[in-house]
């Protein structure tokens, strides 16, 4: 296996995906190739309503292409069943959305121990894992402060926190500044970068934020169905 092979961390061969209405079909993705390197950082771009999202929840497993394949290291995710593919998913995909959707009246550290309890972590190895990566993203002094106490730059630093807990692979963002602030969403950008240099892991971001797509090391367009080189 040559050094192209194993630096691909995921490849998409001929996605597609699409709805059917009253009247017509309409084609979100159409025969999608693309190909993404362990370690990089991309930013999906395109007009709202384009099929953004639907790509990014295709490469995040949580939805299914009509056709095509879906290749992480070499291995078919939507050849897996339910349950393999969930554990994959808690495992090596960390997600975090424009709207945090953090638990109410639980701690900072509840919210983010979530996904190792799933994985059915020890809790004494969740809590160390919680701490470590709360102090990280800046929250060291809110630990236990219950996610309705927080500001909106606090809540979503606990959504990334609880995204990266599990030290996923890949993760995947879908306007993870679309509420915030300016102040707020420059500091969730800078962090976003240094967290993908620091843990090596690949960072794919759909936004209509210029800022933000400019930091990452590749920008591609979601036009006409298919991936095209940014323009």
């Amino acid at each position: 296996m040559d050094s192209t092979e194993t630096s691909r961390l995921l490849v998409l061969e001929g996605i597609s995906k699409g709805y059917n209405t009253i009247r017509a079909r309409i084609e979100i993705l159409d025969q999608v190739d693309f190909t993404i390197i362990k370690g990089d950082s991309i930013a999906v771009v395109g007009a709202s309503g384009i099929g953004k999202s639907t790509l990014l929840q295709i490469i995040g497993t949580l939805d299914r292409p009509d056709q095509g394949r879906l290749l992480f290291e070499g291995r078919d995710l939507f050849a897996l069943d339910r349950e393999r593919l969930a554990r994959f998913r808690n495992q090596s995909i960390g997600f975090v959305f424009q709207f945090h959707h953090l638990l109410q009246g639980f701690t900072a550290m509840e919210n983010v121990m979530i996904p190792c309890l799933i994985s059915k972590m020890a809790k004494q190895e969740a809590e160390k894992r919680a701490e470590a990566i709360l102090v990280r993203v800046g929250l060291k002094e809110r630990l236990f402060h219950r996610a309705e106490d927080l500001s909106g730059g606090e809540q979503q630093r606990v959504a990334l926190a609880r995204a990266l807990v599990m030290e996923p692979l890949l993760l995947l963002a879908d306007e993870p500044t679309g509420n915030l602030d300016i102040k707020n969403s420059e500091e969730i950008h800078q962090l976003l970068m240094e967290l993908n240099k620091e843990l090596g892991m690949t960072v794919i971001v759909v936004t209509h934020n210029n800022d933000l797509a400019n930091l990452m090391n590749q920008r591609v367009t979601l036009k006409n169905s298919g991936i095209v080189p940014f323009q």
